[in-house]
């Protein structure tokens, strides 16, 4: 299992973290996306790299993401 930490730009509120996780939620092979509003970050942990998927998804909602660590965890 890897996990992700990416910096999102751009979230003001709730529905914003809501509509960044319901779009990680989407990207094939997410098994859980956890977003902060505070921290502007969200922590994917996922069976395989989709880094560039999860920047895709969270640029497609009208946010800025860049990935800032990836590492595999063990299961």
């Amino acid at each position: 299992m890897k996990e992700l930490v990416l910096k999102v730009e751009g979230m003001s509120c709730g529905h914003c973290v809501k509509a960044v996780e319901e779009a990680l939620q989407a990207v094939p092979g997410v098994v859980q996306a956890n977003v902060s509003l505070a921290d502007s970050k969200a922590v994917v942990k996922t069976v395989e790299s989709v880094g560039l998927a999860c920047v895709q998804a969270i640029e497609e909602e009208g946010y800025r993401a860049e990935v800032t660590r990836e590492s595999t965890i063990p299961l």
